[in-house]
């Protein structure tokens, strides 16, 4: 029976991934910050953990905790939307923590123990904003961009030890799940300089053609995590297969 650790399981795409893999019969080490064990049915193959991913304590006790992990899903993040020159560096700074070193981190706490099987995967969530470039999102796109070379590179050094690595690119979500995790407001990022502007795409925010569900990335998962063909990309959602095609 194969163990699967997935950072950021609260809510919305962590919380989804891990009840889609525990339904499949595989051991789930769902962590998050903040502990809850209401939000998925109880299993003796279900651990619920505490992990904060910008921690490097945390981050250790986490991983002793686990025990052997056959698989990493790197998907804790947080969001931030509004105009680059209005967002606090200081929550910049934030961003990058959690969605691009708190997901090295996480990857290299983890590798040694998979170097040593010589098995193993690692599974980072990204976002379709790194395959087409999105206004109102610069700081929130360099961090996942980041994360995209990131995991291209680590694809083949860690191929030599049998490990993969792959990438989960989710398309659009409501503002609301995407910018949950963030304490800075939406509209706070917005001088009135950038209004008209901004005006039309939050528009277009409002009525999306195609939304993508957390169903569509735990399935993404699931086939990354199962590939064997040397895929490295997995857009989820029809929005993001749409621009993954058009690239």
């Amino acid at each position: 029976m194969q163990t699967i650790l997935i950072t950021g399981c609260s809510s919305g795409y962590g919380l989804e991934t891990a009840r889609h893999f525990l339904t499949n019969g595989w051991t789930v080490i769902a962590t998050m910050r903040t502990p809850r064990e209401d939000i998925l049915p109880r299993s003796e193959r279900l651990r619920i953990l505490p992990l904060d991913v910008t921690k490097e304590e945390s981050i250790a006790a986490a991983v002793e905790a686990a025990g052997p992990i056959d698989v990493l899903v790197n998907n804790a993040g947080i969001g931030v939307v509004g105009a680059f020159e209005a967002t606090p560096m200081s929550h910049i700074r934030k961003v990058f923590d959690t969605n691009t070193l708190g997901v090295m981190a996480m990857a290299q706490a983890v590798i040694p123990q998979m170097r040593e099987r010589r098995s193993g995967a690692t599974v980072n969530v990204t976002s379709s904003v790194t395959l087409a470039a999105m206004p109102l999102a610069a700081a929130y796109t360099a961090s996942k961009q980041a994360i995209e070379g990131f995991t291209g590179s680590l694809a083949h050094e860690l191929a030599y030890f049998d490990i993969r690595a792959k990438l989960v690119e989710p398309g659009y979500a409501p503002t609301t799940r995407f910018s949950q995790n963030t304490s800075v407001r939406i509209e706070d990022l917005i001088p009135q300089a950038y209004a008209d502007f901004a005006a039309p795409i939050f528009a277009a925010f409002a009525q999306p053609a195609m939304i993508t569900k957390e169903t569509d990335v735990a399935e993404a998962v699931w086939a990354a995590v199962h590939d064997t063909d040397g895929q490295l990309r997995f857009p989820a959602g029809r929005d993001a297969v749409a621009l993954a095609n058009a690239g």
